[in-house]
């Protein structure tokens, strides 16, 4: 059975007004080392992660505990935590401290000044870097509906962006971010990482942004596509879900079966649509590469990883779960639902900051 565990970025915002509080620091030193919470690029935010683990029922656990340690810490400071993948309402953010992060600014400007956005890092353990890429390569055409299953990030500054999951917009702004193209062994994947860092414009290896990539300091392939899903539970689904896929194309490439040759236009679009529709409209199907009800391709994603769901005793929960979600129409869904019936952003921030730590 292959480890899993989860990264969570989690917004800070005022516990009355809903604006972003950059109070990151300040949460951070309070804490300690123990309450096991990372800075990210914002001082409006916080990373969780969980330890790896082959049970979903404890990761979830662990996903739980990890928001309420960040509640129960940024209350400290006077301020809550959402998981929302972008601010509802207007922010101006605050870039944390760091030499990393002050050359971040200096050579990305408004890419890394206005990059306030929160996702989800599933890590799936695998044998050796050549079996990790063999993944990366078979996994790509199912990237987009991972994404439209996360969606929750429908507003920006204020307004409604038009996208489900606007967070991948900006976070598109990197010069690495998105899709990749089959690398075929991990001598070419190594190299072209290199190809890319020989250019001098990513300031280092930790910018290798790409949608799904091998972990630098963890035995893992790291997938990067998700937003930070509103509910814990979501959390837990896109992690199993990826789970299933990577021991799915890992089979596949044992069995010698080849990756899907899709191009990088062709995924990126996909990952478009996914973006705008979420689980409310169309998605690109990646069986035919032509339009489908998001209901549609999320079935034939859980048929993909059917027996590897099965094999874990995920099977079941996993088709409950995505079932629930499509119903739901997913964070996205529930934060324009909670416009709808309040018409004010900051209540949307209230109830995403009520289910967050639940």
């Amino acid at each position: 059975m292959r480890s899993v565990g989860v990264e969570e970025e989690l917004l800070l915002v005022h516990p009355d007004t809903g604006s972003p509080r950059a109070v990151a620091g300040t949460v951070l030193e309070r804490a300690g080392d123990e309450a096991g919470l990372e800075k990210e690029l914002q001082r409006e935010q916080l990373e969780t992660a969980t330890s790896p683990t082959t049970d979903m029922t404890v990761l979830a656990a662990e996903v739980r505990k990890g928001r309420r340690t960040a509640a129960e810490q940024a209350r400290r400071a006077g301020a809550e935590v959402a998981a929302l993948a972008t601010s509802p309402l207007r922010v101006d953010p605050s870039l944390s401290a760091g030499r990393r992060y002050r050359k971040l600014a200096a050579e990305f400007g408004m890419t890394a000044q206005e990059q306030l956005t929160c996702g989800c890092h599933v890590h799936v353990g695998v044998e050796s870097d050549e079996e990790g890429v063999a993944v990366l390569d078979r996994i790509r055409p199912w990237l987009a509906p991972l994404l439209a299953l996360s969606a929750n990030s429908p507003f920006w500054q204020g307004d409604d962006s038009g996208y489900a999951s606007y967070r991948s917009q900006v976070w598109g702004r990197w010069p690495s971010a998105g899709p990749v193209e089959v690398f075929g062994s991990a001598e070419e994947y190594h190299a072209r990482v290199q190809a890319l860092l020989a250019t001098e414009t990513l300031i280092d290896l930790g910018m290798i942004y790409f949608d799904a990539r091998l972990s630098r300091p963890y035995p893992t392939v790291e997938i990067r596509v998700a937003d930070v899903c509103l509910d814990a539970e979501d959390t837990v689904l896109i992690a199993a879900l990826t789970r299933a896929l990577v021991e799915t194309a890992a089979r596949a490439w044992r069995a010698g079966e080849p990756p899907e040759p899709a191009t990088v236009g062709l995924l990126r679009l996909a990952g478009w649509q996914a973006a705008k529709s979420g689980v409310s409209d169309r998605l690109v199907h990646p069986l035919t590469w032509t339009p489908a009800p998001a209901a549609t391709v999320v079935r034939a994603l859980v048929a993909h990883v059917r027996e590897a769901l099965s094999d874990a005793g995920d099977l079941p929960w996993v088709r409950e779960s995505s079932e629930r979600l499509l119903k739901s129409g997913g964070g996205a869904g529930a934060q324009r639902e909670s416009l709808r019936r309040t018409g004010e952003l900051r209540a949307v921030v209230a109830d995403a900051v009520a289910r967050t730590a639940t």
